[in-house]
């Protein structure tokens, strides 16, 4: 709903690898950690829409060679998708939003304290390692706390246009 009324920019980045943002109409989407409904090429760095069980004997899409696929998963250790216009997003955002991060993995536990967004809201059940790093604190359940929030952010935009 946020995206779908926000008048300015906007940019969903998960970490989550599932596809429920997808479903429920997201479309400014950044999967930081991948995706489970991809496969990675580690020959021809390719990656493709692949929902069927994946084995050794499977061969790439693009350039044909069998045992070379992997789930497009980020694991621990490698870098994250889209850092660069995450970065940018970061660099330009008025309004920064965290929703249910432990805080505990980097790089994105960083991005709080990266931005200098005027408002930084963190949406959490508990306090993390990085909740000092926002200016408003909103605790409690995803699913509880961030309709209202919503709500407050298009009836904010709706009374200074």
């Amino acid at each position: 709903k946020l995206e779908s009324l926000w008048q300015g920019p906007f940019l969903l980045v998960t970490q989550n690898v599932d596809n429920l943002h997808a479903r429920s109409g997201s479309k400014k989407l950044l999967h930081m950690h991948g995706e489970l409904q991809k496969i990675f090429c580690a020959f021809c760095m390719k990656n493709f829409i692949w929902i069927d069980d994946l084995s050794t004997q499977d061969e790439c899409l693009n350039c044909g060679f069998p045992g070379r696929l992997r789930p497009d998963i980020v694991w621990f250790g490698e870098m994250p998708y889209f850092m660069n216009e995450i970065y940018q997003a970061l660099d330009s955002c008025d309004i920064f939003i965290s929703i249910g991060t432990s805080g505990n993995v980097y790089p994105a536990a960083g991005f709080a304290a990266y931005t200098k967004a005027r408002r930084k809201i963190e949406i959490n059940v508990l306090n993390t390692e990085i909740s000092a790093h926002f200016s408003e604190h909103r605790v409690g359940l995803a699913s509880l706390e961030v309709p209202p929030l919503v709500e407050e952010l298009i009836a904010t935009q709706k009374s200074s246009s």
